[in-house]
């Protein structure tokens, strides 16, 4: 009973608020009244600006490549022979020092070559001194018998003279100019031999011409049984052993240079542009060497080496340019040089650029002083948008100088402190109301880009 008498009274307290609500009601009615107009007011679109800033750009692009030794020996044998003593330690991998003995050929048989050959010249040379002495002894009998030839028609004279006296026989001439005629033919004999005498020397000293060129042979021949290092290097590819015959031209082992290492970084034909100073860009007039090309670009290198989250720099110097394109990739190759690639490892931070390291180049151009820096994101088809002076959105259009990882270098277009707009503008509406909003955090990150200050994404 007491239940069924508290719901009715929840009934009868529900009345009182139907009451007052329609008395509100039919007093509004009676007493109309039209809605207040507000004038319409314009929207603001909040977009995100920077204020574009000039700083000096340091253009840089990334290359990949391989390490490689920038020497390698490759060592033949230039003279046959059997192998009769190695390196202790003829193994791959193995470091060798410059001048090391690396392998001995049997020497024995370049050595009594030698032997023979130097007995050759020995009997050369004493024919020579034989020639030199002959040519002095006939010397002197020649003017012996000049003197006796000259007794002789001296005396053939005074027979002649007694014979047209007639105090002397006719046969008595005869016998003088027999002996006259004999004294002038042991004087011509002489003369004839003195003549031969100088083509002798000569074909005996064409003879030790020949033999000496050979002795050098054989010597040169000899010094190549031994084979020595030619520079600091790391074994690789061994093919030889202790007690094995070599024949000419074989080859026995390879050894990488340790003192320099190359990488030869690809890069597209469009990043390499930017490293060129705008400056420079001009005919250069004739072939220009690789020391100008160096001096032109003034190109900075470093080379890292990434393994997951370790990361290994080693400072580099720009070499050379390859002399092709790929014409798959349309990249071009830039070559740089890390000298000590293995005296300069750090254990635990820096490991040897070892062949085959397959590596990330960058590369860093000659600063450009006061250029504009925009993000990518803010061109759009060779136009950006920004905020005039009244936060309306105008449109500017641009020239780009080169593009770099995520930022454009303006060459036109825009003026330092420009407010431009890096957030998506759709729908783009010229002359629209914006409420900017200044992204600093991203300002700071593109001047620390440009400048060189972070890493090339």
């Amino acid at each position: 009973m007491r239940q069924k008498i508290s719901a009715g009274r929840r009934k009868w307290l529900i009345l009182p608020p139907i009451l007052i609500g329609g008395g509100v009601f039919a007093w509004m009615m009676m007493t109309p009244r039209e809605p207040q107009r507000r004038p319409p007011q314009e929207l603001a679109r909040v977009l995100r600006i920077i204020e574009a800033p000039a700083v000096n750009v340091v253009p840089r692009v990334l290359g990949f490549g391989t390490a490689r030794p920038a020497r390698v020996w490759r060592a033949v044998a230039e003279v046959e022979g059997r192998v009769i003593e190695t390196h202790p330690e003829l193994k791959s991998g193995v470091f060798v020092k410059a001048g090391e003995v690396m392998l001995k050929i049997d020497p024995r048989e370049y050595e009594l070559v030698v032997s023979q050959i130097e007995a050759e010249i020995a009997e050369t040379e004493a024919n020579l001194a034989e020639l030199t002495a002959q040519e002095q002894n006939d010397g002197a009998s020649l003017e012996i018998e000049q003197a006796s030839l000259r007794l002789a028609q001296a005396d053939l004279d005074r027979v002649r003279g007694l014979v047209e006296r007639d105090e002397a026989a006719p046969t008595e001439v005869r016998d003088e100019e027999r002996t006259f005629l004999l004294q002038k033919q042991k004087v011509q004999g002489l003369r004839n031999s003195l003549d031969l005498l100088p083509s002798k020397r000569s074909r005996l000293k064409a003879v030790l011409a020949v033999n000496k060129a050979r002795l050098d042979q054989v010597q040169l021949d000899l010094e190549k049984t031994v084979i020595r290092a030619p520079f600091h290097c790391r074994l690789a590819d061994v093919q030889i052993e202790q007690g094995q015959f070599l024949k000419a031209g074989e080859t026995l082992f390879e050894a990488d240079g340790t003192d320099v290492a190359e990488v030869d970084a690809q890069i597209s034909l469009d990043h390499a542009r930017g490293l060129l100073p705008p400056e420079t860009q001009k005919e250069l007039g004739n072939i220009p060497s690789m020391a100008e090309l160096r001096e032109l670009f003034d190109i900075q290198a470093i080379v890292n080496m990434h393994m997951g989250d370790f990361t290994a720099k080693w400072p580099a110097r720009f070499v050379r340019i390859r002399e092709q394109i790929d014409p798959i990739t349309r990249t071009v190759g830039i070559v740089v040089a890390v000298d000590k690639p293995y005296e300069r490892a750090i254990p635990g931070q820096r490991p040897p650029l070892v062949k085959g390291t397959y590596c990330e180049v960058e590369l860093r151009g000659k600063s450009l002083p006061e250029r504009i820096v925009i993000p990518r994101a803010a061109v759009h088809e060779d136009v950006v948008y920004i905020v005039d002076n009244a936060n309306r959105l105008a449109r500017r259009e641009v020239r780009v100088l080169f593009a770099q990882s995520d930022f454009l270098c303006m060459a036109g277009g825009l003026d330092p402190g420009v407010s431009v707009v890096v957030s998506d503008p759709t729908p783009a509406i010229e002359g629209m109301l914006v409420d900017p909003v200044r992204d600093k955090e991203l300002e700071a990150f593109l001047v620390a880009q440009a400048q060189g200050g972070t890493d090339v994404r």
